[in-house]
């Protein structure tokens, strides 16, 4: 019954969705979370790489510089969760093991805590317009239903990858 249940899990995925490990590859919705809670870490890149003007870029997306740092700071959680993927290998330390299936929640943190830095930035100082605001609502809220109903993440979550005997 169980190799039943193993084998209808895979059944829609083909032989390139699987890495050398034998662990199905990392769905594209953990790149598209992290791109967006991780994007003041890319508009910095995007500026500091503008030779012309190092800040208009970083202005252009951030008016407020106050904003900038605060989207910094909610990015530190999707940079640990960069992290945990890079170091997600046959062999990892324990600590990586342990916290790999818990990368989802730690991505839905990470949408709540930017959404809320958001929502802090536009009552208390009146950093952005509330139609970023709203977009910014619905694009966390979208993510964050994303995180959950994709079955190749929930396969991810489960699997880690184990060194295979050589052939």
């Amino acid at each position: 019954m169980r190799k039943h249940q193993v084998s209808k899990k895979y059944q829609e995925y083909s032989l390139e969705d699987f890495d050398k490990f034998d662990c199905l590859k990392l769905s594209k919705h953990f790149y598209l979370v992290l791109l967006f809670v991780l994007r003041g870490y890319l508009v910095w890149l995007m500026s500091v790489t503008n030779m012309k003007d190092r800040v208009a870029t970083m202005q252009w997306i951030y008016p407020e510089t106050n904003l900038f740092f605060l989207s910094l700071v909610s990015g530190v959680i999707g940079l640990f969760v960069v992290v945990i993927i890079s170091l997600r290998k046959p062999n990892s330390a324990n600590w990586v093991k342990t916290i790999w299936p818990h990368s989802r929640s730690m991505l839905v943190v990470a949408l709540i805590f930017d959404f809320s830095i958001n929502l802090i930035g536009f009552f208390y100082w009146q950093i952005s317009s509330i139609t970023w605001l709203v977009c910014q609502g619905l694009i966390s809220s979208a993510l964050i239903v994303l995180c959950f109903t994709s079955k190749r993440m929930q396969i991810n979550l489960i699997e880690f990858p184990q060194a295979l005997p050589e052939k």
